[in-house]
């Protein structure tokens, strides 16, 4: 009921000791005083899409980065905002509930009273459908008290996570004129964050004086590009996660005599799963980047399992932990051909129980051979956002009967002589969306919400809150703001979720580089995390001591820092600018045209379309 959204609750003693817990801002973020710096202005990464964003955003494309220092950094250029007029937000939920979006709330209700006790956050009840309808809760102290610091969304709830269709949008700006709003904080993942893109647009282009923010909250951990390094939920589901996992890991070893089949959240991205592995240490992991790439077919996936299955046996092993994402099943290339061909008729009206009857006849064969439960999940209808219902879809059991098929086709033939296989299986979707957030998580939402007063107090449109340097402690984190437009690529094939926003600009899921050095580390210790029992229980969520600055070893791992890095280059560029003046020698002149012509010459290689890196 309504009712329920914002009231007290009533905690246990850990919860009310998490309430107290007050993270740290940085320090170009304390005191009332903020300067705020002005950078270059935004491209996107690949060049090939940049005049279809600019066509499709020309109000909000090419804005300025923005970098937020300390009151008392000397910067040329850089701006102090002295005039804070009383505001009014808005702030909605959209997506899945990812622990620590409560604390962009109290960051931003914190920001708004700081600098001016007459503003107001009105926070949207049950996500966007709260939005478009208008209902509304003011969001106090007291309203605040029992959910500081709390996992999951129950304070204003969400419903559907879009934004997107044109009755969506004009909805949404007529809530926005008629509760006189000076900004929408939009808390969301990828798909949130693309509505939120259109909406500054349309916002701009309609002369609507509300302010449009994103702010990368998803515990899919997908939502990362140049600017954006880490999501808000995502460091505390892996841990969570990781824990449950070592559990059953120390379950097999102790039993002897199962094998563990265990689905992870990760639709088209495999971060939750890649992440989890790396702190866990089992067995094995299929990440769906790798079938993708590879064209694994269900077959093939079933066969390399069971010859893991028979390497371990030959160890005198009859037990292990296998980890997939939820995800998976849309990777595989016959099972994705096979939903766009049911969601295609179910979208054309035709019943669940007459699809199988009108089905290419490959399509048709395939879903035959399927077990009953799976054929049922199937035929499910698609989600809002048009993707398969994920998190229905039981891929762990299909590939466990799969196994266990081939497993027993191999003993009846002689060529597996161990014991008989039998699987367990598990689904961890849930587990972790409600769990009190990790301190990271704490400290980065509440961050991120006292950037978006700022990036509001600078009259900005259409950006994202943003905070780089995240491996290091938070008194050394980079706060800013990047447009969203600037994360923006235009897709013109490929399949796999999120397929339909082929052709349209769209912030879409960064998926696990298989070249990167998260993945080459899990490449050089799979062997032996398959044979060797090497499992690693990181225990339950820290919150002080040894364990509660951890960060997630795929953060500290990349070298994520790029903000960082543009801001050294320009300090580069401002050297040669003050050596390279009227009046200096004719050899200074022609070493910087020689070493400017040769970086010039390479990186206009590196930016074409053609090219792998862009």
């Amino acid at each position: 009921m309504e009712s329920d959204y914002g009231v007290k609750r009533e905690l246990s003693d850990l919860q009310k000791q998490r309430s107290l817990y007050q993270p740290d801002l940085p320090p170009c973020l304390q005191g009332t005083t903020v300067r705020v710096e002005f950078g270059d202005r935004t491209t996107v990464s690949d060049s090939s899409g940049a005049h279809a964003i600019s066509q499709s955003f020309p109000h909000t494309y090419g804005q300025r980065l923005l970098h937020f220092l300390r009151a008392t950094a000397k910067v040329p250029g850089a701006h102090i905002i002295n005039d804070h007029p009383a505001l009014r937000v808005g702030l909605v939920f959209c997506g899945r509930q990812s622990p620590g979006g409560h604390n962009v709330v109290w960051g931003l209700h914190e920001a708004l009273k700081i600098h001016n006790p007459k503003s107001t956050l009105l926070g949207f009840l049950g996500g966007s459908e709260g939005l478009f309808a208008q209902k509304t809760l003011e969001i106090t102290d007291d309203v605040l008290a029992t959910y500081k610091n709390q996992g999951g969304y129950d304070l204003l709830g969400r419903t559907k996570d879009q934004i997107r269709t044109t009755e969506q949008v004009n909805a949404t700006m007529a809530a926005c004129n008629d509760l006189k709003l000076d900004g929408l904080v939009i808390v969301g993942g990828v798909t949130s964050n693309s509505d939120a893109a259109q909406l500054a647009e349309t916002f701009a282009e309609a002369k609507c004086v509300t302010k449009v923010v994103g702010v990368p909250v998803t515990l899919n951990g997908d939502l990362k590009n140049q600017f954006v390094e880490a999501n808000v939920g995502f460091d505390t589901i892996c841990k969570v996660n990781s824990q449950l996992i070592g559990n059953v890991c120390t379950d097999a070893l102790s039993a002897e005599k199962y094998y563990y089949f265990i689905r992870l959240m990760g639709r088209k991205a495999s971060h939750v799963a890649l992440e989890c592995t790396l702190q866990s240490h089992p067995n094995m992991v299929i990440l769906g980047e790798e079938v993708a790439a590879s064209k694994l077919t269900i077959f093939d996936l079933t066969k390399q399992i069971c010859d893991a299955i028979q390497a371990r046996a030959e160890q005198e092993k009859y037990h292990g932990v296998i980890l997939l994402p939820e995800g998976l099943i849309e990777s595989i290339p016959e099972f994705y051909a096979l939903l766009q061909e049911i969601h295609s008729l179910l979208r054309q009206g035709v019943s669940a129980d007459k699809i199988s009857t009108q089905l290419s006849p490959w399509a048709f064969a395939l879903f035959e051979f399927l077990p009953p439960f799976i054929r049922k999940q199937l035929l499910l209808y698609p989600e809002s956002d048009d993707l398969a219902q994920l998190s229905q879809i039981e891929t762990e059991k299909l590939l466990a009967e799969l196994v266990e098929a081939e497993m027993n086709k191999r003993q009846k033939e002689g060529s597996y002589k161990g014991k008989k296989f039998n699987a367990i299986c598990h689904f961890f979707g849930y587990q972790a969306r409600g769990s009190l957030p990790s301190k990271f998580d704490c400290d980065y939402a509440y961050v991120l919400g006292h950037i978006c007063y700022h990036i509001l107090a600078a009259g900005l449109n259409g950006y994202m809150a943003t905070v780089t340097n995240l491996k290091s402690p938070s008194n050394k984190w980079r706060c800013g703001a990047a447009p969203i437009t600037a994360m923006l690529s235009v897709k013109h094939g490929g399949h796999g979720s999120g397929a339909m926003k082929i052709g349209k600009p769209f912030v879409h899921p960064a998926t696990v580089d298989l070249r990167g050095k998260v993945y080459e580390l899990l490449r050089e210790n799979a062997r032996q995390l398959l044979l060797d029992d090497i499992y690693r229980n990181p225990g339950p969520l820290q919150f002080d001591g040894p364990g509660a600055d951890s960060r997630v070893m795929s953060l500290c791992v990349e070298d994520l820092d790029y903000m960082g890095r543009i801001k050294k280059l320009n300090e580069y560029l401002e050297k040669v600018r003050a050596m390279v003046k009227p009046g200096c020698s004719q050899d200074v002149v022609k070493a910087a045209l020689s070493a400017m012509s040769s970086i010039t010459d390479i990186l206009s290689v590196m930016s074409s379309p053609s090219n792998g890196t862009t």
